[in-house]
């Protein structure tokens, strides 16, 4: 059972509150799905699924075509973590590549075991993971779940009672060390300087 899901959601077949667009043709879908639930025997299984669509017969450079609506990519990877955040197991599927020598990708994330979710998780993908030691579509699954992690393994006011700044502190705009939000909910964090790009005034 999970205890925790959290979804991130990038194509919704809804009409979304934006104005009116111009005239236009749809040609392309992307659709990332990240889950994240509490094992019963203990740690953290955080999911991904990646699926990228187009609205008409695709010809794939060097391969036969791809009737619309067959998936381009179909990706998913499940990330086991222990209660520290370190990763114990990576595991992928790859229902749908545009080239068989895609598959080789499965095996790539495994030099990610080992490595904690925090601070330093982009450049440890980039290291183990990048240019053709890995799959650009993994990597870019990857990054997201370590926001996922945190909001599976952390909900609600549980990061409140914590004496060190969560990660997402000086991220954004909302979480800005100088803002007001900052300044009422986290007092003890108000004017840390860590907020990113840029140079703390006071």
């Amino acid at each position: 059972m999970a205890f925790y899901q959290f979804i991130l959601v990038f194509f919704l077949e809804r009409r979304l509150p934006l104005p009116p667009p111009a005239p236009r043709q749809h040609l392309h879908t992307r659709e990332a799905v990240y889950r994240g639930y509490r094992r019963e025997s203990g740690g953290w299984d955080i999911e991904a699924e990646l699926r990228d669509t187009k609205t008409y017969d695709m010809k794939v450079i060097g391969e036969t075509d791809l009737p619309a609506g067959t998936p381009v990519h179909h990706l998913a990877i499940r990330m086991t973590l222990d209660d520290a955040l370190v990763v114990q197991d990576i595991l992928v599927a790859m229902d749908g590549t545009p080239h068989d020598s895609c598959s080789q990708a499965i095996t790539s994330l495994a030099p990610m075991i080992g490595v904690k979710v925090g601070s330093g998780w982009r450049k440890a993908i980039e290291t183990r993971l990048g240019g053709v030691q890995g799959c650009t579509h993994l990597r870019e699954l990857l990054f997201n779940m370590a926001t996922a992690t945190f909001q599976s393994v952390h909900p609600g006011e549980s990061v409140l009672r914590s004496d060190k700044p969560p990660l997402f502190l000086g991220q954004c705009m909302t979480w800005d060390t100088r803002g007001p939000l900052v300044q009422r909910i986290m007092p003890q964090f108000y004017q840390l300087d860590i907020n990113r790009n840029t140079t703390l005034k006071t």
